[in-house]
This record gives structure tokens, sequence and C-alpha cells, in this order.
């Protein structure tokens, strides 16, 4: 099974975080979500503690999302549900809509939506991963400086990296250097198709700093519905929800399904 996080009752809200990450990165506002839904933050296969789809399947978006409508029946849940997702958690919450897993969808940053995989997101990617992987102390030391963290993360995360707490910097890069199925997956990527027919409601936000997936490259809307609710929250990176997690809690209630 897939390692998860749950908090509050009621109408079920699945989290899924991006490449690298773990459900931690939902931490800053899973309380104030869990006031009026029964949040469930899942580590994908393959990072944080849940282990990978294995060795004969191959971690394409699709695949997880086949994957995590196993999960969600394993926990009893049978029907669609809404689903918000951040980076390729993003993505992945884009092919739960298309496949009818999705009630709603938010969208913050996804990935994906390129004509093709852009090649400064892989190398900021591998870039970190080795620096994190080869000079371990080093880099948790870093973390434990505001300003290093606000330097560091600027690309990968976004503005805000000083808001990030040490203990929680340090838990992004220990999730960041062991996930177990980063290769596989970015090995994996393709492009986002097959969205025009979508019809729950899909909201996505990119916003204004987020200098990982930029406007000119990795916001293609040509593939998705022309009910897409499309926001541009300002000043939010890549990962805003430690910049902003009010902000970023209020955009996620407002858009899911009641």
């Amino acid at each position: 099974m897939w390692n998860r996080a749950e908090a509050g009752i009621g109408k079920p809200l699945v989290l899924l975080h991006g490449i690298g990450m773990s459900h931690k990165a939902w931490s800053p506002i899973i309380q104030q979500l869990s006031k009026s839904r029964r949040v469930i933050a899942f580590d994908v296969a393959g990072f944080g503690d849940s282990p990978s789809l294995g060795a004969s399947v191959q971690p394409t978006i699709h695949n997880l999302v086949s994957a995590l409508e196993r999960e969600l029946k394993t926990i009893g849940i049978h029907e669609p549900v809404d689903i918000v997702g951040n980076s390729m958690g993003g993505w992945m919450a884009l092919e739960a809509a298309r496949v009818g897993l999705a009630s709603s969808v938010v969208a913050i940053s996804p990935a994906g939506l390129w004509d093709e995989s852009p090649a400064h997101v892989k190398m900021v990617f591998f870039s970190l991963r080795n620096a994190i992987k080869f000079m371990p102390n080093i880099s948790r030391q870093m973390m434990g400086f505001a300003l290093f963290r606000e330097l560091l993360l600027a690309i990968p995360i976004g503005t805000g990296g000083r808001n990030i707490s040490r203990k929680d910097a340090l838990n992004s890069i220990d999730d960041f250097s062991k996930a177990t199925d980063f290769d596989r997956t970015f090995a994996n990527v393709g492009r986002f198709i097959g969205g025009k027919d979508i019809q729950v409601p899909l909201t996505i936000a990119f916003g204004t700093k987020d200098w990982l997936l930029r406007k000119k490259d990795c916001q293609n809307k040509s593939e998705l519905p022309d009910h897409v609710n499309w926001l541009e929250p300002r000043d939010w990176g890549h990962v805003p929800m430690w910049k902003d997690p009010q902000g970023v809690a209020n955009l996620i209630l407002k858009n899911i399904s009641a």
C-alpha cells in the first residue's frame, strides 16, 4: 500500500505531490483543509515511504493513476473523488479527470502541459539531486539558514524558501535524495494528452513566479477543455504551499466540488 497521511472527516479530498517529494509537501495546509474535508495525502509510488510499482511496471503517469485508483478502493473509496495535485501530482490529477477517477481537480503548476519535456527541467532536478546525494552533509547544513533556503530552492520551489522551517527543508531534501523511483519516473515523462473531453470542474493555477514550468514552454492549454478555470496567483512559485499556505488552502476549497 501507498503511505499516506489522513486528517479530518467528511468528503474525501486527495492530495498528490510533485516528483521527488512526499505527502509532507502539503503539511502547511493539511490542518486548514481538514476542517471541512477528509484529507488523504499520499506518497506516490516510488516516493516518500511508498514502494515502487515494481520492476515490471513502468511508472508512467497513466500507470501511477491506475495504481492510485487501486489504493483508493483499498481504503473504501469507489466513487470519483476530488483531487488536488502539484507538479507531477497535478499531471496525475489531470489524468485522473481524463479517465473518470476525479470528481473535480485543482492542479497547481501541473507538469505535462508542454509540447516536449523542456531540457531545463531535467537539468534543475538532476543537478539538485546529485548535489544532495554527493554532498549530503553540506546540503543539510545549508538548509539550516533561511537565506540559503531562499536561494537554493528558488527555482524548484519558488520564492518563499525562507518561510520553510528547517525541519521541512531537511525533510524535502531527504525525500528528494532517497526517492527510489525518481530516475524511472522522470525517464517516462511524456506530455498530457486527451484532456479536451474532461467534463468535471477543472482549475489550473500557475504562479507568476513559477520559474521551473515557465509560461512560454510549459503552460500549453491545447489539450485542455474550454471550461478550464485558469488562474495565475501573484507571487506564487512552483510549490507555493510554504509561501502562501492560507492562499493555497482558500484556492483549493473555493474550486473543488462542494
